[in-house]
């Protein structure tokens, strides 16, 4: 994988048309069977894309989704596929160096207009309904949990998917079952739930906690259900140390809860545009992301190979 270099902001491939720039990933079409998805180095924040990138997010990104993918297979198939290579579709030398480390080639799959919230911790927006309510997208929880809590069970607390610069909406189970039918709701809820428990069980014995995560699933022609977009990164997912964790406060992380706690500070409006972020914030939120990368991997940094080490303790395929 190359070595980190500087920042991505925005693709610009001359020979693949380009169906969509969400907020991190630039969606290019391969044919009619595939996708080219490309992850940038752009970072979001309460759903505004920053002016500043984070050299070298993206190459973190996509190493951590591949881990996952690869180690929840046996839960539920996802989008990745491997009949093709880079080099297959992306001729020009100068377009594939920039793209290494950063790309998928991936299945083209009907998306699922719900992203599948799973949270084990009580933090974010789920604190804020809690306090104001006693429940979290409809889900009642026990009185008097402190922020940070670790829940009984960890709880299915689905969103809308909005579009870039628009905000996502928590929603209940019901609305859940009215946007995609009972049996397929209630799949995407069982399979989220299980994807989390596995993944955070893992990630604890190496020393993160996954407070909460989002999912992103789509159908194929037969209407199975894959896992799509990215697996337990940063970007989806609170990761906190594990030995720094204690209730009451916003513990620490290893992910984008880093920029919003600085952007939190600033007297901003959360709306376009987003401020500059500074080098010393820029350089911290890439040492983070690298963090998790390595703690959940066993990989000290992105030049080694997506698998298991030699001297790994807990077997990584997740069954």
């Amino acid at each position: 994988m190359p070595k980190i270099t500087a920042p991505l902001l925005e693709s610009k491939l001359r020979h693949l048309p380009l169906l969509h720039r969400g907020k991190v990933r630039d969606l290019y079409a391969v044919d009619d069977d595939r996708l080219l998805i490309v992850t940038t180095d752009r970072i979001s924040a309460f759903d505004v894309i920053l002016p500043t990138a984070i050299a070298g997010k993206g190459r973190v990104l996509t190493a951590i989704s591949r881990f996952w993918f690869d180690r929840t297979r046996n839960i539920v198939p996802n989008h990745l596929t491997d009949d093709q290579s880079l080099a297959d579709i992306i001729r020009d030398r100068d377009e594939r160096a920039l793209l290494e480390g950063r790309s998928l080639i991936v299945k083209r799959l009907k998306a699922l207009p719900v992203e599948a919230v799973v949270r084990g911790y009580l933090i974010g927006t789920g604190y804020k309904d809690y306090v104001a309510t006693g429940a979290v997208c409809g889900i009642t929880l026990p009185k008097g949990l402190p922020l940070a809590a670790r829940l009984p069970e960890p709880i299915f607390t689905p969103a809308t998917k909005a579009a870039v610069g628009d905000h996502d909406e928590n929603i209940d189970f019901d609305t859940t079952v009215s946007l995609l039918g009972r049996p397929l709701a209630e799949q995407v809820r069982d399979t989220a739930i299980k994807l989390y428990q596995e993944a955070a069980k893992y990630a604890l014995e190496r020393g993160i906690i996954i407070a909460d995560t989002k999912f992103e699933f789509g159908l194929d022609d037969q209407g199975t259900l894959h896992l799509i977009d990215e697996a337990l990164t940063p970007d989806s997912s609170r990761f906190w140390p594990v030995d720094q964790y204690k209730t009451g406060i916003s513990p620490p992380s290893f992910d984008k809860q880093f920029v919003r706690d600085w952007l939190e500070t600033l007297d901003w409006d959360k709306k376009t545009p987003g401020p500059q972020i500074p080098a010393d914030i820029v350089e911290q939120t890439r040492s983070r992301y690298l963090e998790a990368y390595r703690l959940l991997t066993g990989h000290h940094d992105l030049e080694q190979p997506n698998g298991p080490t030699e001297n790994s303790s807990n077997p990584l395929a997740l069954k």
